[in-house]
């Protein structure tokens, strides 16, 4: 569930001779970041996919390959920030930076680089010490130091404040710098002095830190890693005594889980599918059974993102490996550019629960849920959300003038259903090989990918090699994204933990009146919130090991409530004004977004209701799991 907003400004390099400096330092960094960063996804591919050939087929399990993979992930992690910070990719909230004036623009977007300045030079001589402290364990298998692997932190924070500070320099205007400077500096002052004043306020903190200085961060367009990282740092520092040591073990606590190594191969799985042509043979065969029907294509929109969804990591990628193939015949047959982006944003939502989603996978990182129980169930809810967005399509287009749409033959239904059928297996092998136990959910994209390769190469005659390398580098800058924001998450809900804010919160919600229906009615109307505000995956790291455990206290299925809490984040990330999946799509579809919000409303409905008949009947998310 990921939706980038607008980027950094790349502001055009001033003349001068620190600018021009600061150009090349930048410039030689991020080609030497990428070409590692790249280099690692590829390493990491092959080490995986060694570990399944070496158990699988010859019986002969590699003992050291988990722990080389987790070493080496970390290290991908660090670096693909360090490249999505430089190539202002980091996920932000601009629902309120694109609303202002210029001037407040550029103040805002240079306060989003100062601030994360900020909190990179407050951490990094911890990260250091951490890194110290790392050096006296020994790995188990490989025997070496773990500082190998801890060093990664401090290397990539210094990266990152590099590629910050190159940024700043070739910022277009000198004005808005200095101010964002001085106010950021000021304000981290500020708290510092209010240290003995805030410390008798005991929980009142968690209101000052963790609302307040975290919604006045995220609606300043201040990544949401950093925002989240500068609450926490705050919290910690200002109002306990702990040593901030423990926030950067927090910190790689959250980015070491070895099932978040899926987050980059499939993503690159998700690019390789866009690439050999598959995304585009499904789509062609399901338009060659509904194309002749009112609303047909709407119909084959809905399909397509069932099919393609949840492998990329990024609805992002999903849509623009279908808006382009399907928009423009879409709009010849009269379809209304809004209604077109409204459906599309609201596919989004309604499958992110197809495996193998990328928040499926956090979900089970972070809560303990079973990865393979989490595939199985998430197929039936979004086919029960699906069927509520067709109907509204049907409504919608119930006097369609069909007169001059072309009906396929049913030889040539055939022969499109001949090439689509290797590209439709691929989501069910995945799910296949979880379930069946040939691979873990880490290990089962590498059978994808080497599914994927093949079937471009050998089937698709669709393999264009020099694409890969920025294919490489892109996997990596979503996933440091991706990652970071989990690594930070996972530090501020520790800090959340500690304060006695998960016992409260847990008292509160099981207090509401209903039993398991007001849980999950106080749930689904949280997650929407947050999700619209957070987006998911912040969400889901930062709540879902508070709000997991009751609702097993309620009664209410592990993965029952997943679906219902995934389905709640979508709706929020993909409706406006607030949710930048609706924007994200009005980007890919190069759509004004004012255009789609006439449309939208229905379809937003649609998924409520669908969403509610998920919530009603656990056995369209459990049914399948007894089987």
């Amino acid at each position: 569930m990921d939706a980038h907003s607008a980027p950094l400004p790349a502001a055009a390099m001033p003349a001068t001779g620190l600018g021009r400096f600061a150009g090349h330092i930048d410039s030689g960094l991020g080609r030497l970041v990428e070409t590692v960063a790249a280099v690692l996804v590829l390493v990491e591919i092959i080490i995986l996919g060694a570990g399944v050939t070496a158990r699988y087929v010859f019986h002969a399990p590699l003992v050291w390959s988990d722990e080389l993979a987790s070493i080496l992930f970390l290290w991908l992690s660090m670096l693909g920030a360090v490249v999505a910070l430089r190539r202002g990719e980091h996920m932000r909230m601009t629902g309120l930076v694109t609303r202002v004036s210029p001037q407040t623009r550029a103040l805002l977007e240079a306060i989003a680089i100062t601030a994360s300045i900020a909190f990179l030079l407050l951490i990094i001589p911890h990260a250091v010490e951490y890194a110290e402290e790392e050096n006296f364990i020994v790995t188990p298998a490989l025997e070496i130091s773990n500082a190998w692997r801890a060093a990664a932190i401090p290397i990539g924070v210094g990266l990152m404040l590099i590629a910050a500070g190159c940024r700043l320099l070739r910022f277009g205007s000198l004005k808005p710098v200095l101010l964002a400077i001085g106010l950021t500096a000021l304000l981290v002052l500020l708290f510092w002095l209010a240290g003995p004043a805030l410390k008798p306020l005991g929980k009142l903190n968690l209101l000052v830190f963790f609302v307040g200085v975290v919604a006045l961060n995220v609606f300043s367009g201040v990544p949401i890693a950093f925002s989240f990282a500068l609450a926490t740092f705050g919290y910690l520092a200002c109002t306990t005594s702990t040593p901030m040591l423990v926030m950067v073990g927090r910190l790689d606590e959250g980015m070491s889980h070895l099932i978040l190594l899926a987050v980059p191969l499939f993503i690159f799985l998700g690019a390789l599918i866009e690439m050999t042509g598959m995304a585009r043979a499904m789509i062609q065969f399901l338009a060659s059974l509904l194309g002749h029907v009112r609303g047909g294509l709407s119909y084959v929109l809905v399909g397509a993102m069932y099919l393609v969804s949840g492998i990329s990591g990024s609805k992002i990628a999903d849509m623009a490996a279908i808006a382009p193939v399907l928009f423009p015949e879409m709009q010849k047959r009269g379809a209304k550019p809004g209604d077109l982006v409204a459906l599309l944003s609201a596919t989004g939502a309604q499958t992110e629960t197809i495996p193998p989603s990328i928040v499926l996978i956090t979900i089970g990182s972070v809560t303990g849920v079973s990865i393979a129980a989490l595939f199985t169930g998430g197929m039936l809810p979004a086919v029960v959300l699906g069927v509520a967005l067709c109907f509204v399509v049907w409504w919608r287009c119930r006097g369609e003038d069909l007169s001059n749409v072309k009906r396929y033959p049913k030889r040539e239904i055939a022969k499109l259903t001949l090439i689509a059928a290797p590209a439709i297996a691929l989501p069910f092998v995945i799910r296949a090989a979880v379930v069946e136990g040939v691979a873990t959910a880490t290990e089962v994209s590498t059978i994808g990918i080497a599914y994927a390769i093949l079937a471009g190469i050998l089937l698709y005659r669709q393999f264009d090699w020099r694409r890969l390398p920025k294919m490489l580098v892109e996997t990596a800058s979503l996933t440091g994204a991706i990652i970071f924001i989990i690594g930070c998450a996972t530090a501020m809900a520790w800090g959340l933990t500690q304060s006695g804010f998960s016992r409260d919160l847990a008292q509160a919600m099981a207090a509401v009146p209903g039993g398991s229906w007001g849980f999950l009615g106080v749930s689904i109307v949280a997650f929407t919130i947050l999700g619209s505000v957070l987006e998911g995956i912040p969400a889901i790291v930062l709540f879902g090991p508070l709000v997991f455990p009751i609702a097993h206290q309620v009664g209410v299925h592990e993965v029952h409530y997943s679906m219902v809490v995934i389905f709640a984040m979508g709706i929020g990330l993909f409706a406006p004004p607030f949710g930048v999946g609706y924007y994200g799509a009005c980007a890919i579809s190069k759509i004004n977004p004012d255009e789609g919000l006439k449309y939208i409303w229905g379809y937003i409905l649609a998924l409520l209701i669908g969403l509610l008949v998920v919530a009603a009947v656990p056995w369209i998310s459990i049914g399948f799991l007894r089987s």
